[in-house]
């Protein structure tokens, strides 16, 4: 069985939808995180030096292994070349 297939099934009970859907809009900030960097030709070394951290801080930024203020995400994207805007959602509307 390969991967697709798997998640498929998987999310077919409920209650790993549940739990996956929590995830969401974490796995998507941190396919956010990593899409800057790459479409800035950055390693995580490169974006650490430019923040003045060490690059495994970076990497467990984009692991989603932190917990990271409104500043450390404006700085990352800033580093990259991006900036971050705030978007809220109320019953599937998006309003700014």
């Amino acid at each position: 069985m390969n991967f697709k297939t798997f998640k498929q099934k998987a999310l077919e009970h409920p209650e790993v939808r549940k739990e996956y859907d929590a995830l969401e809009e974490e796995f998507s900030l941190i396919d956010q995180l990593i899409t800057m960097r790459t479409k800035a030709g950055l390693t995580q070394e490169d974006v650490a030096k430019k923040l003045g951290t060490n690059k495994s801080n970076v990497s467990r930024l984009e692991r989603g292994k932190s917990n990271p203020s409104w500043s450390t995400l404006t700085k990352y994207a800033a580093a990259c070349g991006f900036t971050v805007r705030l978007e809220t959602t109320e019953n599937g509307r998006t309003s700014a």
